[in-house]
């Protein structure tokens, strides 16, 4: 049986809205794998910190297995530093977004995230012979790669995850874009990213729906949901289907899919249910068929 999971949550939200949205998915939620840790930037870290071992300790209590999540890019000696930090922790396991993270974790097992970019057979063996256990795909692989990899995962005994649902991440970059879009530096932003839970809405001059910016992130407008290929994703081999946080009601989420994973549900019930969500975006499978990510086959 395949395993619901949530991923990190890219978004910078206040550490009260944070903590409430981790308890309800310690108590609610049908998820076996959930993912703490700031992946974006590392500004955001400190306000944090101190409902962290809250958070985590909820989350185990209601049966979660909690995995700690590295920055998905590292570029100054405070990264570097606040990678160091999370290598650091041995109470749980280490998920990997940055290639900087694999040095401090010389001889012990970890976790790859989906910033990693493993695109190929050869990075997946590569990472495995480090230490990985686990890899999360990058979510705009199409599916014969996905169905490769997961079958050498198989073969190297390593797990294969794979974001199911919400806005995808299709770019880093070391300029902070919600800063510019606001006058504002990088340096002296002011956490101006909060006002917007699920990212800054990018609209095109003749005003369509676009992207979406994060801080230094760059993300589809639509959501990816990929419930119609949910089937032959797990025929496939794909041992673990990530929900990507985002301000709606992800318990709700976490629920269908995990119905549907057990077949208790059909694909159009799950589509119906979802569009009852508050999101004002479209859903979308393209990258999987190998076709546009923000087209819905």
């Amino acid at each position: 049986m395949s395993s619901i999971t949530i991923g990190p949550l890219y978004f910078y939200w206040s550490p009260q809205q944070k903590q409430d949205f981790y308890f309800r998915i310690a108590d609610e939620a049908p998820v076996s794998t959930v993912y703490l840790g700031e992946v974006i930037c590392s500004k955001r870290i400190p306000f944090f910190e101190r409902q962290l071992p809250r958070v985590r300790e909820r989350l185990e209590r209601g049966g979660k297995k909690v995995v700690l999540s590295t920055l998905s890019e590292v570029t100054v000696q405070h990264d570097r530093r606040s990678v160091g930090t999370i290598c650091a922790e041995t109470g749980c396991e280490i998920e990997v977004n940055d290639a900087s993270a694999l040095w401090w974790l010389e001889g012990r097992s970890f976790r790859v995230g989906q910033h990693f970019n493993c695109y190929s057979g050869e990075t997946l063996a590569f990472l495995a012979e480090k230490g990985a256990t686990h890899v999360c795909l990058p979510p705009e692989l199409p599916a014969a790669s996905v169905s490769a990899l997961a079958e050498a995962a198989g073969a190297l005994g390593v797990g294969i995850e794979l974001q199911v649902f919400g806005r995808v991440s299709l770019a880093l970059s070391a300029r902070c874009y919600h800063a510019r879009a606001h006058g504002r530096t990088k340096d002296n932003c002011q956490f101006v990213c909060e006002q917007d839970p699920d990212g800054l809405e990018l609209r095109t001059m003749d005003d369509g729906q676009y992207l979406v910016i994060n801080g230094i992130q760059t993300l589809s407008h639509s959501y990816l949901n990929l419930c119609r290929e949910l089937g032959s994703l797990r025929d496939m081999g794909v041992t673990h289907f990530r929900i990507s946080p985002h301000s709606g009601d992800m318990v709700k989420t976490a629920s269908v899919f995990d119905r549907l994973a057990r077949a208790e549900i059909s694909t159009e019930e799950v589509d119906a249910q979802l569009s009852q969500l508050d999101v004002d975006a479209s859903f979308a499978n393209g990258f999987f068929h190998g076709k546009p990510g923000y087209l819905r086959l």
